[in-house]
């Protein structure tokens, strides 16, 4: 496959060109006229040091894939298959179309592997780093069963609640995290200027210092004469977390952990939750058995442990026992989320309830993340309370006592 180099015009008559990857000229002329756009000149892209030097500077400064495009392209896909478009055309119009450089890469080689003959989904899993393995297992249900544009419907909209929440969760915590970066500036403001000019003050006293104040020109000192070891400590800590949290056991633990936490744990439980009720309903919906649809969602709830309950409750439906006694065993479900299970496998509607006790968690998960900063602003402003408190005693306590010690001499 080689690279061409094309200038056109189009639908409005503007001058456009770019780059596309194909076999032959006559393949770029017609990627171009499916997209709109009418060629004026293609020509072999040139392959000198020059440009390969403006193409790997490019490269490095190309912002990757997120998932903000990965939403819109499922958007895209949806609209276009449903308006009857061929895939390779659709995907030529988005490569033509987008400005995003990592994007219309990514296109690219969807196609070349499309032309190859090779699947969709096959071509979408040689990049996991954009594609999960939920985005892969329902295109490749949808594949198999014809309802590739209701595949791409349904994904758009599990993006999109994913990103909703994320977004929801970064509003609540901006301004405990603004707070939080200002104790931490305030701390080294006052451990590097303001307590050393106490101590000199406090030097000239030649009396006994109260221990907090002791306390606090000891820390100061260890801060101001040891800050190299600790900076270098708190790097190292930060690469071990790093690097535990990469195991499969820290990775574990750690989501284990967060599902315990005072006022974080029950939203990422009820979030991680849902999540698993919408992929379990989008995967059942299609059509997929429900214990390869339970080992798929298993991957993308992001949680090990969660994850590990969900395939527990498959080798539970593998060997036998029915969905909801699995359920109640994996010990994570409310009652009335247990109940919503057995009634969907009495009836036959198992997709339908999985599709509400997802709507009932996204509920709980709004309500709990509304209310989220209102929950951590008590636990700031103790904190604040009880740092302002140490440096009265220990800063102005020895202060009072001179001015005491002053007015009864």
């Amino acid at each position: 496959m080689q690279s061409y180099a094309w200038r056109g015009r189009n639908s409005r008559g503007e001058l456009v060109n770019g780059v596309i990857d194909a076999e032959k000229e006559d393949g770029v002329a017609d990627h171009l006229l499916a997209a709109g756009v009418t060629p004026l000149h293609i020509a072999v892209q040139s392959t000198s040091l020059g440009a390969v030097r403006r193409g790997t500077w490019a490269a490095l400064r190309a912002s990757p894939v997120n998932d903000d495009d990965l939403l819109l392209f499922a958007r895209q896909m949806a609209t276009l298959q449903r308006a009857g478009v061929p895939i390779l055309r659709a995907l030529a119009g988005l490569q033509a179309s987008t400005p995003k450089t990592a994007l219309v890469d990514l296109l690219a080689d969807l196609r070349a592997q499309l032309d190859q003959g090779r699947e969709l989904a096959v071509a979408m899993a040689r990049h996991p780093a954009v594609f999960g393995p939920f985005f892969v297992a329902m295109m490749r249900v949808g594949e198999l069963t014809g309802r590739l544009t209701e595949a791409f419907q349904r994904l758009s909209e599990h993006l999109e609640f994913e990103l909703d929440v994320r977004n929801r969760v970064k509003q609540a915590m901006r301004y405990p995290a603004m707070v939080l970066i200002a104790i931490g500036i305030a701390l080294v403001i006052i451990n590097v200027f303001v307590i050393p000019t106490f101590a000199t003050v406090f030097a000239g006293f030649k009396a006994e210092l109260p221990l907090m104040t002791r306390i606090l020109l000891g820390f100061s000192g260890f801060t101001v004469r040891w800050w190299p070891l600790l900076l270098a400590a708190a790097i190292a800590a930060v690469w071990g977390w790093r690097a535990w949290l990469a195991t499969p056991d820290g990775r574990y633990t750690w989501d284990r952990l967060k599902l315990r936490l005072p006022i974080a744990g029950p939203i990422v439980l009820k979030a991680t939750l849902g999540r698993f009720a919408r992929s379990f309903a989008m995967a059942s919906s299609s059509g997929v058995p429900i214990s390869s649809a339970m080992s798929v969602v298993a991957q993308t709830v992001d949680n090990a442990y969660i994850g590990q309950r969900i395939e527990q409750m498959r080798q539970g439906v593998e060997s036998g026992e029915s969905l909801s006694r699995c359920a109640a065993a994996a010990g994570v479900f409310t009652p009335v989320v247990l109940q919503m299970i057995a009634v969907g496998e009495e009836t036959g509607e198992l997709d339908t309830l999985m599709r509400e006790v997802a709507a009932m968690y996204e509920r709980e998960t709004d309500y709990a993340i509304k209310g989220l900063s209102s929950a951590i602003e008590p636990v700031l402003l103790t904190v604040i309370g009880v740092m302002v408190l140490i440096l009265a005693l220990g800063v102005f306590l020895p202060l009072w006592s001179l001015g005491q010690a002053a007015k009864g001499g």
